[in-house]
């Protein structure tokens, strides 16, 4: 039996199966479906307003690369008036960023916006290779994390951005709603399903793929070549990984779960004597945070006392003179320790 027919356009025959809802579609009449439903996500969520100046934050990854494609288009199409720049973060992570910032640079080429790249290096005197060479596997990605965060609001600040947009996308989303569920992280919980965070800060972050689904992006042309990704790198066995096989477990199952996790997070509600956590700025460096310390000076400080574990989750001993911080005086950090008068100073950060 021959494919069925296209059911928007019932001219062509279906090319694919949509995953959020299984709508059989032509691939030309997906592309517009696509689309349209981002469009829809920023006009009914305010996403924009006329003369902003945007940064598309661009890993080379399928999300960033279709984002910087449909933002591009639509902005043209239907007249947003943004003025749209490229923001890329080079990590240092030999073998994945180097092919991963080409095509970035290809899409500056290709959609004729400007593109700014800060590395790690520059930035914090050390790359992901060489702490990675100091802490191990294991705990890296909390480093990288935090790490890249500031490096792309220290990017936008220096491009004077007036909001950041980011390729998270709706699986992302849920796997986050989930995550924090599991750790019982209420702050973070009430925050993560917002389409607009950030907005009592300098720079507000929004999400124009917060309901499009991984598999979807994965089919909408640009993405098709572009599929890097630092899991096989340095974070084969990060916590995120097991909620994102949960995630895709319940999807095969049921697509609509996907939308389903998210409209649960949207809808919690918290008891009035649930205390959160106070946004100040941080003493060292200006960065935003709710200790004295922000997170990124707390891991820097210990990189460059030869204390690489300092700050890494819940820890025991002695508090810090320095940082009023608890660090854990277990063996491993005592004989790196003994390596400070032979260490190189690394530069400290100022926002």
């Amino acid at each position: 039996m021959g494919r069925q027919m296209c059911e928007l356009c019932k001219d062509r025959r279906a090319a694919l199966i949509r995953p959020r809802n299984r709508q059989q579609l032509c691939q030309q009449c997906f592309f517009v479906a696509f689309e349209n439903e981002i469009h829809k996500t920023i006009v009914d969520n305010r996403l924009f307003k006329p003369g902003e100046r945007v940064a598309i934050a661009a890993s080379g990854g399928k999300d960033s690369t279709v984002l910087a494609h449909v933002l591009t288009e639509l902005n043209r199409r239907h007249n947003y008036g943004l003025d749209l720049f490229l923001l890329s973060i080079d990590e240092g992570i030999t073998g994945y960023r180097d092919d991963s910032l080409e095509t970035v640079k290809r899409n500056e080429i290709q959609y004729g916006i400007p593109l700014e790249v800060l590395s790690y290096k520059a930035l914090y005197g050390w790359s992901m290779d060489e702490i990675v060479r100091e802490i191990g596997r294991k705990n890296n990605c909390t480093f990288c994390g935090v790490f890249r965060r500031q490096a792309l609001d220290r990017g936008a600040a220096k491009m004077k951005a007036d909001k950041m947009a980011t390729g998270h996308n709706a699986d992302d989303i849920a796997e986050t709603v989930l995550l924090n569920i599991i750790r019982g992280d209420i702050a973070r919980l009430s925050r993560c399903t917002a389409i607009i965070t950030g907005e009592e800060g300098a720079l507000p972050r929004c999400k124009p793929f917060k309901y499009s689904y991984e598999k979807e992006i994965v089919l909408y042309p640009p993405s098709m070549y572009y599929l890097y990704s630092c899991v096989g790198t340095y974070s084969p066995n990060a916590y995120r990984g097991y909620a994102r096989e949960f995630i895709k477990d319940l999807e095969s199952i049921r697509p609509r779960a996907i939308l389903d996790i998210i409209k649960s997070g949207e809808s919690f509600r918290y008891a009035l004597t649930t205390k959160m956590p106070e946004q100040g700025t941080c003493e060292k460096c200006g960065y935003i945070s709710s200790q004295k310390w922000c997170k990124a000076c707390v891991l820097l400080d210990g990189l460059n006392r030869g204390l690489p574990r300092l700050g890494i989750g819940r820890t025991r001993g002695k508090s810090s003179s320095a940082t009023g911080i608890q660090t854990d005086n277990s063996s491993s950090d005592k004989q790196t320790s003994i390596r400070n008068d032979k260490r190189i100073l690394k530069p400290s950060l100022d926002f």
